[in-house]
């Protein structure tokens, strides 16, 4: 045992660190006798419904319920019958009180004999015991199944984050920070080790959830494939709550309650969204496949919700491969999914772990992440699927076709925002600070060799690459990135138009495409004037920049339409302050050409003197840290 504890030392000694303190014989004990009393109380709530000699015919487990529910449908035609005999014999004749009465006795014997069926119980040769037991193991096994992954998630997230607070404001954080401990090596240890006692919990409830899922006749390799699924899932969710304990460090104690509220949420939302279908075609699916609850009730059809319509996965395509068609795609698309968001997780780990006041990632990684998102974007954008006509014949069925440009639009609103929400969380975590900048403006202004390479030189190579030069630079990358997949479907829209378009009143067909390019336009110099006052903001002296550079973008994003809209000023009739508003799409549809260019000719204009003002403030940091310098020698 001793040979043991010393390996894992050797293996991970932070690891053992935590196990340590947490792995103690009343700890142990305690979690042991929680999970089994769990799964006794389960048991025996689930047995309390056994069916008895008082079980009704007309439940589902007597095998004489079809037969006596075709008796009481014969039944209950009959009274109708006689109702409407009534009904027709008092219009004839009114004042006929005897048939009235006689049939009247009829219906009532009839009812006699519907309540007495309702009352009759079930032999017990009658009942379908192992029926019965199969959907009790069924229960037992999806109330299990949600347990865990409740337990894991919500109790893990909030294990690890209150420990990186509880560490942060003991010091003992920077302490492991200075160990000579890999950043990984450390990071695994305590996503291995904090939440040991819910590992512990449910490693002893898993022989039960495997027993009740053989006896319920649900495959053995499903159970597996569950548990690998769950696996990765925890691995992304503690990932991202080591990542936001280690980060956002401003919250406090309310920082656990904050992070495993969030994924609480998130789960009870995509729980709930399975009593709707499932929306495959959507491009933000991947978002959801986050989520274990699609796969899970895909593994298990009669998972907790009988109405969930599972087979809808088998639609899901990216970019027209089928990878629904089998559970082996659907497995790999959710493993993909969690090891591509673990691997952007763990990029911006190992930058914060040494350093916590560096950035989440870097230039380059930016560049990748939002390369990523557009491929998974696009990707469940472009599915070979059904659209129809708005219009449908009087007589005769809606036609159906296959149309890229109606599926695009259905999308654009989904992929514009979720666009501009990582396009301002860039700008949060990229735009460098006071600091940062005059640091870089006086490393720039150092002599230079003119003998050195004067690519190793060029201001613009540190613009795009540099972690401590202005985001100006990098946000136009990220927005080319993010547009290119736009533009280059508007210049593809005749190619991929369909003769059902007209039908379908596209605004796409409605507004002229060179429009609509320069609309990207506009709204990329718009999206770089947000950056470009952010990180003006960012110079300011004050220790409340961040909350100076929100406001301003808030005010600019929304106070125009807000403003426009006060005013009743609609678009048809004032097109062109639309268009100098952040939501220039509107105008475009009522605005000529020659009009729309003037206009981002106009915002050129200010994005130009916004970006010769903030570098002439860089200069200015550049010359004044560089005196500094000067008079202390």
């Amino acid at each position: 045992m001793n040979d043991l504890i010393s390996k894992l030392g050797d293996w991970n000694p932070q690891f053992f660190r935590e196990i340590k303190g947490r792995l103690k014989g009343f700890n142990i004990a305690i979690a042991i006798a929680v999970s089994l009393f769990g799964q006794l109380t389960l048991f025996l709530y689930q047995l309390r419904e056994i069916p008895t000699e008082f079980y009704s015919t007309e439940g589902e487990y007597c095998f004489l319920r079809p037969e006596v529910l075709e008796k009481r449908q014969l039944f209950n035609r009959q009274i109708e019958n006689l109702y409407q005999q009534i009904s027709q014999h008092s219009k004839i004749h009114p004042s006929g009180k005897s048939k009235i009465t006689e049939l009247q006795l009829q219906i009532d014997q009839l009812q006699q004999k519907v309540s007495e069926l309702s009352n009759q119980y079930c032999p017990i040769e009658q009942l379908n015991m192992p029926m019965w037991w199969r959907d009790h193991w069924q229960y037992i096994f999806s109330t299990l199944t949600v347990v865990f992954i409740f337990a894991l998630l919500v109790a893990g997230t909030y294990l690890l984050i209150d420990n990186l607070a509880t560490e942060e404001r003991r010091g003992t954080l920077n302490f492991i920070r200075l160990s000579p401990q890999p950043a990984t090596s450390v990071l695994i240890g305590k996503m291995l080790g904090v939440p040991i006692l819910v590992y512990l919990v449910i490693l002893s409830a898993l022989p039960f959830h495997f027993i009740a899922g053989r006896s319920a006749n649900i495959a053995t390799s499903h159970i597996l494939i569950f548990w690998i699924v769950a696996i990765a899932c925890c691995i992304f969710f503690y990932s991202a709550a080591l990542l936001f304990g280690l980060y956002f460090r401003w919250f406090s104690g309310f920082q656990p309650w904050l992070g495993s509220g969030a994924v609480l949420l998130f789960l009870i939302i995509t729980m709930q969204s399975l009593w709707s279908s499932p929306y495959v075609t959507s491009a933000g699916i991947w978002i959801k496949f986050f989520s274990p609850f699609d796969i899970t009730a895909y593994l298990f059809p009669n998972f907790i919700l009988y109405r969930y319509k599972w087979e809808m996965l088998q639609e899901v395509q990216f970019f027209y491969l089928p990878i629904g068609k089998n559970l082996l795609g659907l497995v790999s698309l959710h493993l993909l999914n969690y090891g591509l968001g673990t691997y952007c997780l763990w990029q911006g780990l190992t930058r914060c772990f040494r350093n916590s006041n560096t950035s989440l990632f870097s230039k380059g990684q930016s560049y990748f992440l939002v390369a990523c998102t557009q491929v998974l974007l696009w990707g469940f954008t472009l599915q070979y699927t059904k659209n129809y006509s708005h219009y449908c014949p009087p007589k005769g069925a809606c036609v159906s076709f296959y149309d890229v440009n109606y599926q695009m639009t259905q999308n654009f609103g989904l992929i514009l925002v979720l666009n501009l929400i990582l396009f301002f969380g860039f700008l949060a975590i990229l735009s460098p600070h006071r600091q940062t900048v005059q640091d870089w403006a006086r490393y720039r202004h150092q002599n230079v060799s003119g003998e050195q390479s004067v690519r190793n030189n060029f201001w613009l190579t540190d613009l795009i690459w540099g972690e401590k030069s202005p985001i100006l630079v990098a946000a136009l990358i990220c927005l080319a990135i993010a547009s290119t997949p736009v533009v280059i479907w508007l210049f593809l829209v005749p190619i991929l138009n369909t003769p059902q378009t007209s039908n379908l009143n596209l605004w796409i067909n409605q507004v002229n495409r060179l429009n609509l390019i320069l609309g990207v336009a506009m709204f990329v110099t718009l999206m770089m004037i947000c950056a470009a006052i952010v990180q003006r903001a960012l110079f300011m002296k004050t220790k409340k920049r961040f909350l100076w550079a929100f406001g301003f973008v808030v005010a600019l994003f929304f106070l125009p339409q807000f403003t426009l809209t006060i005013l009743q000023i609609t678009p048809s009739i004032h097109p062109t302050l639309w268009l100098l508003s952040t939501f220039p799409w509107a105008g475009l549809e009522f605005s000529s050409t020659p009009v729309i260019f003037v206009a981002w000719l106009g915002e050129l204009a200010i994005l130009g003197l916004l970006i010769w003002h903030l570098f002439e403030e860089v200069k200015i940091l550049g010359e004044s840290a560089t005196k500094a310098l000067l008079v202390k020698d």
